[in-house]
């Protein structure tokens, strides 16, 4: 971002091939829109274009980018519905991005039943997270974000952060627990 600062336009074409997919789907996931998400997605990129005379590096290029991308979350979901009525996106908007639970080569179609039947169980069990925990959750789990940046970017206290990640985990595991218990 310090050469984009810069001048250099070549440096942002190389920040945005290395944060456009996990960015978007950043939006997908929170929003279940896809054109939504691709509107805020735009919007954030348009931000840091137009941010970039005055970003200092006080943290990490992808916290800040994120705590751009939270704000516009927030202010959307503020604008249109309560926030912890966000929704996941359905199965088909996050299918590409889930079959990384299984391999994708030479698997049975038994295993491939399974892995399907695993898949759509995490993603309604995801779907059913209060938004705070569903974003903390998926900040870390798809970004592998540490608890410390995802706190900068909501704005909350690390502990905060800390127990929303947990309270996300411990509410997947039961839901996914509950799930198997009625199809076993």
């Amino acid at each position: 971002m310090l050469d984009y600062q810069a001048g250099n336009s070549s440096a942002f074409e190389q920040l945005y091939l290395k944060h456009k997919g996990a960015l978007y789907r950043y939006f997908v996931r929170q929003l279940s829109d896809k054109q939504l998400a691709e509107d805020l997605y735009q919007d954030t990129w348009g931000k840091v274009i137009k941010a970039a005379a005055s970003y200092q590096a006080t943290a990490k290029f992808t916290t800040w980018l994120y705590k751009i991308a939270h704000n516009l979350v927030i202010d959307h979901v503020r604008a249109v519905r309560p926030l912890d009525l966000t929704q996941a996106p359905t199965s088909d908007e996050q299918a590409d991005h889930m079959d990384s639970i299984a391999d994708s080569e030479a698997n049975s179609p038994e295993q491939q039943a399974t892995v399907s039947a695993q898949q759509q169980d995490m993603q309604a069990c995801i779907a059913k997270l209060p938004a705070t925990q569903k974003e903390a959750f998926l900040l870390n789990v798809e970004l592998g974000l540490t608890a410390a940046s995802i706190s900068e970017i909501a704005g909350v206290t690390l502990e905060a952060t800390k127990s929303r990640i947990r309270y996300a985990y411990q509410s997947i595991k039961n839901c996914i627990s509950l799930r198997w218990q009625e199809t076993g």
